[in-house]
């Protein structure tokens, strides 16, 4: 398993996200046919884990996942999670707000999503688009985006306090990686679907976005609900590095069969 502390953003730390190599993968002897053999073996270790965490009920896993676009968070859901059991395990995303969700908190509609005892919950986009999309589109002054680090800091205290785990993955790719994904959309008509013109324009805001993403990291990675940034550009590498987080996160939080009733020894089925 590949060692994921130096992909781990400490409390306190000024990220800077071109001091963090999207290409990089060091932490793996081997390329990507030894890296999708090593997937699958990762696979089972997740199944397991969370197949302890079901059947324990007494603590959940919250996973958040953000990138910019074409950063791959479908697909690493795809990848990571591949033969867990889907009973356990569900997936929220977060799109523009609806007209009841805006007459709420900014955090209401997130928090009816986060995981019950015994369940992963794993967020495609979530809360922090309340700093990323709303700040860099100006959907709000700086003065209501700014302070949502402290809301978002309490929010996942909270949450952990209560037994949650906190995990956040950020899928860093280059901007000439984005480039060549967004043409391949292009090249291939089966494709073709998954390609909005609306992406050029955000394209255009790469450094806006770069920076949110930066105070964002930095703001709110902290002991409880850390922030790791993830080298996503090579696909194989970047499935590897978040099973590997995953596990360790979860055999830190070591879920437990239920004791069995006594007496079983003695029963015979007939």
């Amino acid at each position: 398993m590949i060692d994921v502390s130096e992909y781990r953003i400490p409390a306190g730390t000024k990220v800077v996200l071109a001091d963090h190599d999207a290409d990089d993968k060091t932490g793996f002897e081997g390329g990507k046919k030894k890296g999708k053999k090593a997937l699958s073996r990762l696979n089972k270790q997740i199944a397991e884990l969370q197949r302890r965490l079901w059947a324990e009920s007494r603590q959940g896993l919250l996973v958040v996942i953000q990138a910019i676009d074409t950063g791959g968070k479908d697909s690493t859901i795809r990848k990571v999670f591949t033969g867990v059991n889907p009973q356990g395990v569900r997936v929220a995303s977060f799109g523009v707000p609806s007209e009841i969700e805006l007459s709420h908190d900014y955090l209401w509609r997130v928090h009816k999503e986060t995981p019950p005892d015994g369940y992963i919950k794993i967020f495609n986009r979530s809360h922090y688009e309340d700093v990323l999309v709303v700040r860099v589109k100006r959907l709000a002054p700086e003065e209501t985006w700014s302070r949502r680090y402290q809301h978002i800091r309490e929010f996942e205290r909270m949450l952990a306090d209560e037994g949650t785990t906190v995990l956040k993955l950020f899928l860093n790719i280059s901007k000439d990686e984005q480039r060549q994904r967004l043409q391949d959309r292009l090249n291939e008509p089966d494709k073709h679907w998954k390609f909005n013109k609306a992406d050029l324009a955000d394209r255009e805001l790469w450094d806006h976005y770069q920076r949110a993403f930066e105070d964002a990291l930095s703001e709110t990675s902290t002991d409880y609900a850390p922030w790791y940034v993830v080298p996503a550009n090579r696909k194989w590498y970047r499935n590897l590095v978040v099973s590997s987080i995953l596990i360790e996160t979860m055999e830190k939080m070591d879920p437990q069969y239920p004791k069995p009733e006594e007496g079983l020894d003695d029963v015979v089925v007939t």
